[in-house]
């Protein structure tokens, strides 16, 4: 064998070492597993919380039941991790979750720095500031001096920070590391105002023992693009969590509902038939079954109607869609075309 020919042998051994490497990634080893480990919050009113038989539930439980049905065409093959703010992404970078669907705002050095990977943003939001009525307080400008209840390892503590400087006020933190031990300090008066963002700011407010007598200042203070991640390295998988996401905001946009789903597989419109799988290979290419986005909306809803189940207007959170409607409605959701 002469020097070019080694050369050549070498390259190609290369190569298909590489391809194999590439090949052996976590879908094959939550494939083999046969089910998805799920990072969540330990506790947060209709995003992710055990309910009354000890089952998860939550807006962002169900873009891990998604990702279930997605893979496995059974969104129950789910087991969840809570974790805390501080434990969230050293679970991630270790290999010891999946995923992580735990209301996370997405930044430039938690994409970067972290060896993670956001794949989306499935819910668009901002941080405020939650008060007593009796405090008489109308705006975020009133509260020079106060005591601020507040989460350590989020970003929303630079923020605060941020906002007060700014304003030229000063404040006085008091911090906790789980979500209900600030509910449980600002609930017993250990503060005069609990700031997060303002989703989870509803969610906490509904679980007070008064809940009418707090409210919501209407300022809003930081960009806050919550949304699910995977580890940096591993592109498929990446791929499998962000049309996960994608289909869950296509299907809603292309009329497609869990009680409508299974007589829209004889649609005239082309991108249905691919999106259900009825025509194309799409599940092919993504290495899972052809009905995975079948699966998606048969057995966990559509964006909208997630999203209306846990922490809609209907709902103790009472929110509306605003920023997260479709593109279509003046909203942010926006997702490629299936084709």
């Amino acid at each position: 064998m002469n020097f070019k020919s080694i050369l050549v042998a070498t390259a190609a051994a290369g190569f298909m070492t590489a391809a194999g490497v590439a090949n052996a990634g976590i879908l094959d080893d939550v494939k083999k597993k046969g089910f998805i480990q799920c990072g969540v919050n330990t506790g947060l009113a209709g995003f992710s919380a055990p309910n009354d038989k000890g089952k998860w539930e939550g807006f962002d439980v169900d873009f891990c039941r998604a990702m279930a049905a997605a893979v496995f065409g059974d969104a129950d093959k789910v087991k969840y991790t809570p974790l805390t703010s501080k434990e969230r992404f050293t679970a991630l970078q270790s290999g010891e979750i999946d995923v992580l669907a735990r209301n996370a705002t997405w930044t430039f050095t938690r994409d970067v720095k972290l060896g993670l990977e956001f794949i989306g943003s499935n819910y668009v939001d901002g941080q405020g500031f939650m008060v007593r009525k009796s405090l008489g307080v109308k705006s975020a400008k009133e509260l020079d001096g106060a005591a601020v209840c507040i989460q350590t390892g989020t970003t929303t503590e630079l923020n605060l920070a941020d906002y007060f400087r700014a304003n030229k006020m000063k404040f006085k933190s008091v911090v906790f590391e789980r979500a209900d031990e600030i509910r449980a300090g600002y609930d017993a008066g250990r503060c005069d105002v609990y700031t997060t963002d303002r989703s989870g700011l509803a969610a906490q407010r509904s679980l007070l023992s008064k809940p009418d007598e707090h409210m919501v200042l209407p300022e809003v203070v930081s960009k806050e693009p919550l949304g699910p991640l995977v580890r940096h390295g591993d592109s498929q998988w990446g791929d499998v969590a962000r049309w996960t996401l994608f289909a869950l905001i296509v299907s809603e946009e292309l009329g497609l509902t869990s009680a409508n789903v299974d007589q829209m597989k004889s649609s005239n419109n082309p991108e249905v038939l691919r999106f259900l799988g009825v025509e194309g290979k799409m599940g092919e290419q993504l290495g899972v079954g052809a009905q995975w986005a079948y699966n998606i909306v048969k057995q966990v809803g559509n964006y909208g109607e997630s999203y209306e189940r846990h922490v809609g207007i209907n709902t103790p959170l009472k929110l509306e869609r605003g920023l997260n409607q479709l593109w279509s409605k003046g909203g942010l959701l926006y997702a490629p075309p299936f084709r």
